[in-house]
C-alpha cells in the first residue's frame, strides 16, 4: 500500500480523481467529549442557550467546508449532512454522518464534522472545567468507492459493539467502549448506503 499524496519523485500532490467513477459515499465518524459529572451538570443547565445544538451546527459547517481546512482534500458537493451530539454518562457523544454522489470519498469531511462539533462542546464548556477531554474521534465507517465497506475494527453489522484495543487505564478502556456501543446503538449501520 502507498501513500497517494506523494508523487513518484516524493512531491506533495493533490491526488487525480478524474478517472474514478462516481458512486454514492458514506462516512460516519465519532468522538467523546469527556468532563465531570459537576461539569456535565452545569452543561445541561446553561443558561445560554443548548450547547449541544451549536455544536451540531458547527460540525455541520465545518463538513462543508474540509477542503479549506484541509490542503489536499478535494471540494466536495456534499448531499447530506448530519451530526448528532448527546449527553451521555462521562460527557458529550458526537457522531457524524455525510453523504455524497462522487469520485472521492467523504471520510474527511465526517471527521473534520465530528472534531469541529467536539471542539464547539469544549469552547461552550471551558469557562467551567479546563481540564475536558476531548478522545475517541475516529472513522467509524465508510462506503461506496472502489475500496467499498470499511467498518472500525471490531464492529460487525447487527451486533453494534465495537472492541476498544487500548493500552490506557481500565477505566478509560471501560468508559471507552461503553460510549462506542451508544454511538452504534444510536443507528450506524442503520444509516448506511
Amino acid at each position: 500500500m502507498k501513500l497517494t499524496h506523494y508523487d513518484a519523485g516524493g512531491r506533495i500532490r493533490m491526488v487525480d480523481v478524474s478517472a474514478k467513477a462516481e458512486t454514492e459515499r458514506q462516512a460516519v465518524a465519532g468522538a467523546l467529549v469527556k468532563m465531570s459529572a459537576r461539569t456535565l451538570s452545569a452543561v445541561k443547565k446553561n443558561p445560554k442557550g443548548d450547547p449541544l445544538e451549536i455544536a451540531r451546527i458547527a460540525g455541520i459547517s465545518a463538513a462543508k467546508r474540509t477542503a479549506e481546512l484541509i490542503p489536499l482534500c478535494h471540494p466536495l458537493l456534499l448531499s447530506h449532512i448530519d451530526v448528532e451530539a448527546k449527553f451521555a454518562r462521562g460527557g458529550v457523544e458526537i457522531r457524524s454522518t455525510v453523504r455524497t454522489t462522487g469520485p472521492t470519498g467523504v471520510e474527511m469531511e465526517a471527521l473534520t464534522a465530528a472534531a469541529i462539533a467536539a471542539l464547539t462542546v469544549y469552547d461552550m464548556c471551558k469557562a467551567v472545567d479546563k481540564g475536558i477531554e476531548i478522545t475517541g474521534l475516529r472513522l467509524l465507517e465508510k462506503s461506496g468507492g472502489k475500496s467499498g465497506l470499511y467498518r472500525a475494527p471490531g464492529r460487525t453489522r447487527g451486533t453494534r459493539s465495537l472492541k476498544v484495543e487500548t493500552r490506557k487505564s481500565k477505566l478509560e478502556s471501560r468508559a471507552t467502549r461503553r460510549w462506542d456501543s451508544r454511538v452504534l446503538r444510536a443507528g450506524v449501520a442503520g444509516n448506511s448506503a
